[in-house]
């Protein structure tokens, strides 16, 4: 929990931050949605104001900065002048988010423009909210990448023995391996987010009731359960990660780097994509899809999308229905042979 409140009060700062980057009556928007939104859709919005605002002293208000821009400017704008702000994030480069201008880039940015001003709207301050004129981007299905049964096998092998690595990676292997067991045989077979991952504590895991406690979206805490072969992978590091001293700040971590700190996020994507990449270098494998691999089985195994929904901490089962839609043909061809019409005995 104390890595969570950490992780809100360095995206308070970084909000903090890029808000006086906006014109000052900006301020107004993210203070009337904080009860309502969490800390990472609030910056999400901010960086997606701070490209539409700097887009608006480039090519309609030219004489301005952003700060000098005010509603009444925005009362001036068309939905042509909307639809050109669409058209303008083709081509600008974005350092954050290397897919910010793809179909869902661009969705997600006029749906923040939206907000912004649909709230001044409802307040009476804009006479209309004219980005909602303009349609959202028509969003293609993603292809949906997770790993075959025999590929998570083929995968844990390899993080185990590290046979496909390079010299200089085998060297890092062998101080690293039962860590990197651990964590990937957590994401194989809880389904845990990342952010769970790398925020887990040390005292978060109970060995009796093969049980860990996690920090959901928005702060909640739930318990997560995992099984006999999660278990043994968890506990053989466990027994190496007593043996480290932490960092100062860190000492309660479960996973460490190699400078004995908490583990990052970017640190846990390279060490899955190092792994996957040698089983499977045609598919991207991320932790998100090693997420998507244990839904999968979950659902296969259960046939309860409700089920899945509940595990991995969907709070739309739309969510969850939107990644395991593809999976309900299994289910439609296994119940085709549940219904008997005759009594082949008789």
């Amino acid at each position: 929990m104390e890595f969570y409140q950490e992780k809100q009060r360095d995206g308070a700062k970084r909000l903090s931050k890029l808000v006086k980057e906006l014109p000052p009556f900006a301020k107004e928007f993210f203070i009337g949605i904080a009860d309502r939104t969490s800390i990472l859709t609030r910056l999400n919005y901010a960086y997606d104001l701070r490209i539409f605002f700097d887009f608006l002293i480039k090519e309609v208000f030219i004489k301005k900065s952003v700060l000098d821009i005010t509603l009444d400017d925005l009362n001036r704008l068309s939905v042509t002048d909307i639809e050109e702000y669409i058209n303008y994030i083709n081509n600008y480069e974005f350092h954050e988010n290397e897919n910010a201008n793809t179909e869902r880039g661009k969705a997600r940015k006029l749906s923040s423009i939206r907000s912004f001003f649909k709230y001044f709207f409802n307040k009476d301050k804009l006479d209309s909210n004219v980005a909602a004129k303009v349609s959202l981007p028509k969003l293609h299905d993603k292809e949906i990448i997770r790993l075959d049964i025999d590929e998570i096998a083929m995968l844990l092998n390899e993080v185990e023995s590290g046979d496909g690595l390079t010299k200089k990676q085998k060297d890092y292997h062998a101080k690293y391996c039962k860590r990197d067991l651990a964590m990937l045989t957590l994401f194989l077979g809880t389904g845990i987010r990342i952010s769970e991952c790398v925020g887990l504590n040390t005292q978060d895991v109970d060995f009796k009731n093969n049980a860990f406690r996690v920090t959901r979206k928005g702060g909640n805490r739930a318990i997560l359960y995992f099984s006999d072969e999660v278990a043994k992978a968890l506990s053989d590091y466990l027994e190496e990660r007593l043996q480290i001293e932490p960092d100062e700040k860190s000492e309660d971590a479960l996973f460490l780097s190699s400078q004995n700190k908490r583990i990052s996020v970017r640190a846990v994507e390279n060490l899955v994509k190092k792994y996957s990449r040698i089983i499977t270098p045609l598919k991207k494998i991320t932790p998100h899809k090693l997420r998507s691999t244990y839904g999968t089985a979950l659902y296969r195994e259960t046939n309860d999308i409700y089920v899945v929904a509940e595990v991995l901490g969907h709070r739309d089962i739309n969510t969850t229905k939107k990644h395991y839609a593809a999976m309900s043909e299994d289910v439609r061809r296994n119940a085709a042979s549940k219904v008997k019409l005759r009594d082949e005995d008789k």
